[in-house]
């Protein structure tokens, strides 16, 4: 691996930013399967990478779940048997994070609500009144 990344044509990573592991993977494979490291494991430090501030920070908020104490993403693939294919999924993956991580949240327009929801509401509110106004006692002092 040489080279950078395109997360968007804004923002690049360098390859040399992901540490990649391999290890035994589970599942389907025939007699090879307990001699082949073909699971990758990819970690990607943030703090230390050459992405933005503000899309480090966003990764953070939106993946806290998959980063670790010491702030490294982890990604795991093993769905191939490939060793190859595995590693082209977990960088994949890893794109599809940053770029999510890239994008900015849209600011929520303020709407007001239609009048018609807003009697609606009052009305309902009114009804529940009433509704509890006829579970009282209607002479409190009797006892």
């Amino acid at each position: 691996m040489s080279g950078r990344i395109e997360v968007t044509p804004e923002v690049w990573i360098n390859e040399t930013e992901i540490e990649l592991s391999f290890v035994g993977s589970s599942g389907p494979g025939g007699q090879k399967v307990n001699r082949t490291s073909s699971a990758v494991q990819l970690f990607f430090d943030i703090s230390s990478s050459s992405l933005p501030e503000e899309v480090k920070n966003r990764l953070r908020k939106q993946f806290p779940g998959r980063i670790s104490k010491d702030d490294v993403l982890m990604i795991e693939s093993s769905e191939h048997r490939s060793q190859h294919r595995n590693r082209e999924t977990a960088v994949s993956r890893l794109v599809k994070i940053l770029r999510k991580a890239c994008r900015k949240p849209k600011r929520r327009k303020r709407t007001k609500p239609p009048r018609r929801a807003r009697e609606k509401r009052l009305a309902e509110k009114k009804k529940r009144s009433q509704k509890k106004k006829l579970r009282q006692d209607p002479d409190p002092g009797r006892f």
